[in-house]
């Protein structure tokens, strides 16, 4: 079995709705405020804060066929200065006709991309967060 490593992100005692009202930037602050309550109304979780900036709900356990296992959060975001990344969401294929409804994102690895939420349809993503929470399809 491989050495045990540290995982990179892992949670912390500090206060989500605090480090949000400490964003830089205004209309983080606000984004960073709506997506608070639309993962915790979609995942009925509390958040909590992984890492320096990634708000996450739920967790999960993990383990490779290397061995290599760990503990993630089911779901959640991180308000990034130039995108917000989200996390949980179900695979194009679990939900094609919410992926189309969505709005401007882009897809990588293991997240979506949106510029701000003015950009998407927020009921489409509450129902996109619910599909990845309950399937499982997200993140775990």
């Amino acid at each position: 079995m491989p050495a045990e490593k540290q995982p990179t992100t892992a949670p912390t005692g500090a206060d989500p709705l605090e480090y949000v009202r400490t964003l830089e930037a205004p209309r983080r602050r606000a984004h960073g405020e709506l997506l608070l309550e639309l993962y915790g109304r979609a995942t009925g979780e509390p958040p909590v804060m992984w890492g320096e900036s990634m708000v996450g709900y739920g967790s999960c356990d993990y383990t490779y066929a290397s061995g290599w296992s760990g503990t993630v959060f089911r779901a959640g975001f991180r308000p990034g200065r130039a995108k917000i990344s989200l996390y949980g969401l179900p695979s194009h294929e679990a939900a094609p006709e919410l992926w189309e409804k969505l709005g401007k994102h882009s897809r990588g690895a293991s997240c979506t991309y949106i510029n701000k939420p003015e950009d998407i349809d927020l009921d489409v993503l509450t129902q996109l967060i619910r599909v990845g929470w309950e399937g499982g399809d997200g993140g775990c």
